[in-house]
């Protein structure tokens, strides 16, 4: 008989804004995070072991994915078989469908494989949105999702340019926000992918918002450091816009010091996705 014990790579999304992190966040908070809704499916398919899902890439409060992914493994009761990937999926779908939480997609792996380690590259996207004076007028339906930038001059050539600095292997002490990792974490990455370009938004082709312009910011990277992406994206936004210049942000590079990024600069959650974490053998 097979064991009925089997480890599992999970992709899931989720509309950020109503979460603590996708952290697990301890029970007594009035605000959550996404592990504590998905190990709760999961107890609700009556395993016999204790559940612990291994997120593998961490978005903080009011951060969104398009898709996250995470391990965990699940040991039913004696006699019965491991969930198909598929019955997984629609089995935690069903338990999480009162929640912005969905899972995308299931893979048996091996019991050695971790859903963070194993990763190859995480790729995060930044959505803003210019041409617009007050946050109010964003289309509701964009609300959350976006960071209004009440300006009309953006320049993308600019912000091209200036990330072209970014991208290679520095060491990005600069663009890291302190925490309780930052002593044991190396800041030195090597972002593979830095790049701007206009998008379309099919809701500001209606309703009198022909006016606004969308972008994405997209970064690639094998792990980013805390709020990494949201220091970067702060600064290459003030470039676009001429409140800061290419020497600026290569002298706030050079300069190795978390302190020296000036706090009014760092670009806000809303606009923030997690949009792929990428694996050797496993794609949603």
């Amino acid at each position: 008989m097979c064991s009925s014990k089997a480890r599992y790579l999970i992709f899931f999304q989720y509309f950020g804004t109503k979460y603590s992190g996708v952290m697990k966040a301890p029970i007594h908070q009035n605000v959550l995070g996404v592990q504590n809704y998905l190990e709760d499916a999961l107890r609700k398919l009556r395993p016999v072991n204790e559940i612990a899902v291994f997120i593998s890439s961490r978005t903080d409060s009011g951060v969104h994915a398009l898709q996250n992914s995470a391990h965990v493994e699940i040991q039913r009761k004696e006699g019965n078989m491991p969930f198909s990937e598929q019955v997984l999926v629609d089995a935690l779908n069903y338990h999480l469908q009162s929640e912005p939480i969905s899972i995308i997609k299931a893979f048996r792996v091996p019991d050695t494989f971790h859903a963070r380690y194993c990763a190859l590259s995480r790729t995060y996207l930044y959505r803003f949105v210019t041409g617009v004076t007050h946050h109010s007028q964003i289309p509701v339906f964009e609300r959350n999702l976006c960071w209004a930038l009440p300006t009309q001059h953006f320049s993308t050539e600019a912000v091209q340019d200036a990330a072209q600095l970014l991208k290679g292997t520095h060491d990005f002490s600069t663009f890291r926000s302190l925490n309780s990792e930052t002593p044991f974490r190396s800041p030195v990455k090597t972002l593979q992918e830095v790049t701007v370009a206009p998008v379309e938004s099919s809701f500001s082709r209606h309703y009198c918002h022909q006016h606004m312009q969308y972008w994405e910011l997209t970064f690639q990277s094998k792990s980013f450091l805390y709020k990494q992406v949201r220091r970067m994206t702060g600064a290459l936004v003030a470039v676009g816009q001429g409140r800061l210049t290419p020497k600026q942000l290569q002298d706030l590079l050079d300069v190795r010091n978390s302190l020296a990024f000036p706090q009014n600069m760092i670009a806000p959650p809303d606009g923030l996705f997690l949009k792929e974490v990428k694996y050797e053998n496993f794609r949603n």
